[in-house]
């Protein structure tokens, strides 16, 4: 039981740093690419054809 008094703080602090990580990304705009996967799967620049 005693193990839980440290193990809980421990747990909030790190889910609280998690948090926080995710909120900085959101706010830096690190997943704002709405449109960059929709084209770049049509573009066939990378196909797999061997170069002459």
């Amino acid at each position: 039981m005693n193990v839980l008094v440290y193990l809980i703080p421990i747990a909030l602090v790190l889910g609280g740093l998690g948090l926080a990580a995710f909120v900085f990304t959101v706010k830096s705009k690190q997943y704002d690419d709405p449109e960059g996967n929709a084209r770049r799967i049509l573009n066939d620049q990378w196909d797999d054809h061997p170069k002459p």
